[in-house]
C-alpha cells in the first residue's frame, strides 16, 4: 500500500513538473516572438525614418542648386552677372568689328519695356497665335516668315485666306518700336556698336501650355545653346508678356552653371538677354499650368544674316 501511495505522489510531481516545464516553454516562445516582433517593429521604424530623411536630403540638395537670379516680385531697373566667355563665341565674333562684346554676361531688366507696349504686343500674338496651335504644348508665330504652329507642322499665316490683314500696321509699327527698344539696350549694355547688330532669324513670339508633347518642336524643356541651335545668333533677348505663378504655373527660364543655376521668373515686360555662346547653357522649366507668353528677339553680327521689320506688304507677296 505504502509503494503504490509513493508511486501515486511520484507520478503526480512528475505530471506538475511536466505542465510547468510546457508553461515555461510556452512562456520563453511568447518572449522570444515579442522580442521578434519588437526588433521588427523597430526595424521598419528606422528604415521609415532613414527614407524619409534620405527624401528630405534629396529635395533640399536639390533646392541647393537653384537660385533666383530674378524674381517676379521685383521691379528691376537692372542686374546683370558677368560670366567668362567661351573661347568658341569670342572667336567668332572676333571677325566682326564693332560687335565684340565688353563683357559675356545675362541682364535683366523690367524698364526697357512698359507693360501698355508689353499688353499691346500679346494681343498681336493672340490674334495671330488663334488661327493655329502645335498638337502639343509648345506654339510660335514669327511675324517676319510667317510661320505658324498649326498641328504637326507649320503654315504661313500671310497665305492662310482667314489671317488675311489680321495684323494692322499700327501692329507692325507697335511691334517695331519695341525690337529698337531692346536693340539699344543690348548695345548699351554689352558695349557693342547699336549699328553693327542686326534682327535675325528666328525672332517670334511663344505660347506654352501644359499640353502633352507631341513632336520634337513641343520640347522646350531640354537645356540648350542658342548658337548651336541657331548659327547666325549672337545676343539673344527674351520679352516676357505673362507673369510667373500668376498667368501660369511653373516655365521659369534657367541658366545651367557649374555650382548653382540661377532662374528668371518671367514678370510682364521683363526682358532678359545674354550672349548666345556656350557660356549661357539653358532650358525652360515645363509648363505645369495656365499659358506662358513671350518673345524672342535676336540679333547677330552677320548682317548676311539680317532681316527687315514686318509690315503689311507681307500679304501682298
Amino acid at each position: 500500500m505504502q509503494d503504490s501511495r509513493k508511486r501515486n505522489v511520484n507520478k503526480n510531481i512528475s505530471e506538475k513538473n511536466s505542465v510547468g516545464e510546457n508553461v515555461s516553454e510556452r512562456k520563453n516562445n511568447d518572449i522570444s516572438s515579442s522580442k521578434n516582433n519588437n526588433l521588427s517593429l523597430r526595424v521598419i521604424s528606422r528604415s521609415v525614418v532613414i527614407f524619409s530623411l534620405l527624401i528630405i536630403v534629396y529635395f533640399s540638395s536639390n533646392d541647393d542648386k537653384t537660385k533666383p537670379f530674378a524674381k517676379q516680385s521685383e521691379i528691376l531697373t537692372g542686374k546683370g552677372q558677368v560670366i567668362e566667355c567661351s573661347s568658341d563665341y569670342l572667336k567668332e565674333l572676333d571677325k566682326y568689328e564693332g560687335c565684340f562684346p565688353k563683357q559675356c554676361k545675362r541682364f535683366v531688366s523690367d524698364k526697357v519695356i512698359s507693360e501698355r507696349e508689353a499688353d499691346e504686343l500679346l494681343t498681336i500674338a493672340k490674334k495671330g497665335l488663334q488661327l493655329g496651335g502645335s498638337s502639343g504644348g509648345a506654339s510660335i508665330l514669327d511675324l517676319h516668315s510667317g510661320a505658324l504652329s498649326m498641328g504637326e507642322h507649320f503654315i504661313n499665316i500671310y497665305k492662310i485666306a482667314a489671317a488675311k490683314n489680321t495684323f494692322s500696321e499700327n501692329d507692325f509699327n507697335i511691334y517695331r518700336v519695341v525690337k529698337e527698344k531692346v536693340k539699344y539696350a543690348v548695345a548699351h549694355h554689352f558695349g557693342v556698336n547699336p549699328n553693327k547688330i542686326y534682327l535675325t532669324h528666328p525672332t517670334f513670339f511663344s505660347e506654352i501650355t501644359s499640353k502633352k508633347s507631341v513632336t520634337v518642336h513641343d520640347e522646350y524643356w531640354h537645356p540648350h545653346v542658342d548658337k548651336e541651335t541657331y548659327k547666325s545668333f549672337h545676343y539673344t533677348t527674351l520679352l516676357y508678356l505673362g507673369d510667373y505663378n500668376k498667368d501660369f504655373k511653373g516655365g521659369r527660364f534657367v541658366f545651367v552653371d557649374e555650382n548653382v543655376n540661377k532662374t528668371v521668373e518671367p514678370r510682364k515686360a521683363r526682358l532678359s538677354m545674354f550672349t548666345s555662346g556656350s557660356e549661357n547653357l539653358h532650358y525652360v522649366e515645363k509648363v505645369t499650368s495656365g499659358v506662358r507668353y513671350a518673345v524672342t528677339i535676336s540679333f547677330t553680327c552677320d548682317k548676311q544674316h539680317a532681316i527687315e521689320n514686318p509690315s503689311t506688304d507681307k500679304y501682298k507677296n
